[in-house]
């Protein structure tokens, strides 16, 4: 029996074009202010903030001068740019193993009060920052550890969001799988690594990505517990060279615009991941 034909089909040959046509325009969309910020770094700092960032430039007033003061006089920027890497590797690679392996046993494993953990996490992802910020600022001065690197990253390796997303995904990971690690004699451990984790590839890489951008901007909670300027992380760092004294516009553009390429790699490295993982996280569960 024939299908029944659809009442006036869109040609595919349109429905390709219009939708080529959206995705274009929303990459000329993104792409704009990156191409203005990358052209402002061979500007003049104080003529990019006094007229903005725009494409209507002197092409004579171009000069690489800004790139050379950036890799022969740019302070401690080198410094903060390596500080922000570490940092940002070592929270991400944490808050992955953490938040997965607290998801693993809600997803996994059957235990008391199980349900009532889960509604946990899921009324802490309601709870604004702002309001943990004092009681987190006071513990840390109580325990004597600010002006360190651990409670950068410690106090958010269990990261709610993350948690969720990865509970979700597991939920779709057949529990056959785990008998037959247990029947075979693979440890608990053994089966999480060994036969969930190397499935669990999409999520993992949308999370990595995920997080690698929120840890890389973070601001507020390292400046509160950053006090040496050596060991500043990239935004804190940009930060303080505008003053009321002196600003360094030249080097706040051209770091700014450096600041991009981290997240720019993490996302070319993970991207045939990202979509499979955002989807898969949102339907399963």
């Amino acid at each position: 029996m024939s299908r029944p034909r659809e009442k006036y089909p869109l040609p595919r040959g349109l429905f390709v074009g219009v939708h080529t046509t959206f995705l274009v325009l929303i990459a000329i969309i993104v792409l704009v202010p990156l191409a203005s910020i990358f052209v402002g770094t061979f500007q003049d700092g104080n003529d990019v903030i006094r007229n903005g960032i725009s494409f209507d430039v002197d092409l004579a007033a171009l000069s690489f001068d800004n790139y050379v003061m950036l890799f022969t006089d740019s302070g401690l920027y080198f410094r903060w740019f390596l500080n922000s890497f570490l940092l940002t590797a070592a929270q991400v690679a944490g808050t992955l193993l953490v938040s997965s392996f607290v998801a693993y046993g809600f997803a996994m494993y059957d235990f008391k009060g199980r349900n009532v953990g889960f509604i946990a996490v899921l009324l802490l992802m309601t709870v604004p920052f702002e309001m943990m910020m004092l009681p987190m600022y006071v513990m840390v001065n109580d325990l004597g550890l600010a002006d360190t690197y651990i409670v950068v990253v410690l106090p958010f390796l269990a990261a709610a969001v993350t948690i969720f997303f990865f509970r979700q995904y597991f939920l779709g990971v057949p529990k056959e799988l785990l008998e037959a690690g247990r029947v075979d004699g693979v440890t608990e451990f053994g089966i999480f690594f060994k036969l969930v984790l190397p499935i669990s590839k999409p999520a993992v890489a949308a999370m990595a990505i995920l997080n690698g951008m929120i840890i890389w901007n973070n601001f507020l909670w390292p400046l509160l517990v950053l006090r040496s300027a050596e060991k500043f992380t990239l935004p804190i760092g940009l930060n303080t060279l505008l003053t009321p004294y002196a600003n360094n516009y030249e080097l706040l553009i051209i770091g700014a615009f450096f600041s991009l390429i981290p997240i720019l790699v993490l996302f070319l490295l993970f991207q045939r991941f990202f979509v499979a993982g955002m989807t898969a996280g949102a339907l399963k569960g």
